[in-house]
């Protein structure tokens, strides 16, 4: 049953407390921001984990496609891929797919200075219709590896910290070693990799530290080259209508294209990372679930002592036609004015919290450690809607044992406490 006007309006006369002491009120307020301060606490850090989930993901997906078609065996080499690509771009969940070459090298700079890299190879495809969204990435030159000079072997776009550890710039030439495009010495018979002199045409900021950091990319037909791969290829990247769906038509595509294919999406390729996410998102809104218990606990000695301060006026509230119920309504709707004012003002600022973190960019993070350079804050609406009901049920339940006591109190002991 709803508290009538006129137990809504003792509740609210309790709250203010007498006007010669202010110490009801004052607990009131410590009790109001208690709440406050959990619902924001927990707001902000569901965002915070939301962030980086999402922000990671996206960053992943930047030079990383959806969904790959390889092969088994050591080698990784595909040859018959052009049957396997018709078969994948038949799927009505596939928006875009096509060949690539992954393999490892070195890189040297003018200076000789050695790095480690991940050689990808790719078709010149930068429309809308493109496996990756990379070249929307490059922040100098273009991603159409077009060579200038004509002593270079192809051109190659850098991720901007590997271009700044090389001191490589659009326009230099710098050195890969092909660990398997290999020539014989006719001396010593012994195999020598081949030193490819190639271009900087281009470099890209995907803002994930393991792409900026060791990836050159480079055309197709010169990754098959540089690899000594033929007109082979390592397999097939593939751009999905949803990205989450990765896993199930990977293993259509698998039943479908057959022994010796396999499927290889991204959320297998990065389960740890997104299961640690996950295992820390429910452990952190657990410990932070707690500062709410905490307000609990302060409702419960606000309303404890604002019946025992409140005693002999519930006697006479009793003697003139309140009903027990009633006494026990008027504290519930303290505890549910208590719960309610705090979790707005906590869902507030916890909004207005999360929204100057995540577009402020205030706080920095090593992308070393973290793959990103700042702390993300994304709102999703049903953390939101959890959090506020969770905060108002916990204010509301705090006050049915001070609700009680007060209900069971008698008109004549009430009346004769001092």
């Amino acid at each position: 049953m709803l508290p009538s006007r006129l137990e809504r309006a003792i509740a609210l006369r309790y709250l203010k407390g007498r006007k010669k002491s202010r110490f009801a009120s004052l607990t009131t307020m410590i009790a109001v921001g208690g709440v406050a301060i959990g619902v924001a606490a927990l707001i902000v850090v569901l965002g915070v984990m939301n962030g980086l989930r999402d922000d990671l993901r996206d960053r992943i997906l930047v030079a990383n496609p959806h969904l790959r078609i390889l092969t088994y065996g050591a080698s990784l080499r595909m040859d018959n891929w052009r049957e396997a690509l018709e078969t994948v771009r038949r799927n009505p969940e596939v928006l875009a797919a096509a060949p690539e070459v992954l393999t490892k090298s070195l890189i040297l700079n003018a200076a000789d200075y050695a790095a480690g890299v991940d050689v990808v190879g790719f078709a010149r495809d930068t429309g809308a219709m493109a496996v990756t969204p990379l070249a929307g990435y490059v922040k100098q030159g273009d991603l159409q590896f077009k060579a200038r000079a004509d002593s270079v072997q192809g051109a190659v776009v850098l991720g901007y910290r590997l271009a700044s550890r090389l001191s490589a710039y659009v326009g230099d030439v710098v050195t890969l070693v092909s660990p398997t495009s290999v020539r014989v010495n006719r001396v010593t018979g012994t195999r020598v990799p081949n030193l490819w002199k190639v271009e900087v045409t281009g470099i890209f900021d995907t803002g994930m530290y393991q792409y900026d950091d060791g990836f050159a990319v480079m055309d197709l037909k010169t990754a098959q080259e540089f690899a000594g791969l033929g007109d082979a290829v390592t397999g097939i990247q593939i751009r999905l209508r949803d990205a989450w769906k990765a896993p199930e038509v990977g293993d259509s595509l698998q039943q479908r294209l057959g022994y010796p294919f396999r499927s290889f999406d991204w959320q297998s390729q990065n389960q740890s990372l997104f299961s640690a996410l996950q295992l820390e998102k429910r452990a952190m809104g657990l410990i932070i679930g707690f500062i709410m218990l905490v307000a609990a606990f302060n409702i419960i000695g606000t309303l404890t002592m604002v019946v025992a301060e409140k005693t002999k006026e519930i006697g006479i509230l009793q003697a003139m036609g309140l009903t027990p119920r009633g006494i026990g309504r008027v504290f519930l709707t303290q505890g549910a004015i208590i719960g309610g004012v705090g979790t707005l003002l906590g869902l507030l600022g916890g909004l207005l919290l999360a929204f100057v973190i995540d577009r402020s960019g205030l706080i920095r993070i090593d992308p070393a450690v973290y793959f990103i350079d700042r702390l993300p804050v994304h709102l999703e609406l049903l953390d939101v809607v959890a959090v506020v009901a969770f905060s108002f049920m916990v204010a509301v339940g705090a006050t049915l044992y001070p609700s009680r006591a007060a209900a069971r109190l008698t008109p004549v002991e009430a009346i004769r406490h001092e």
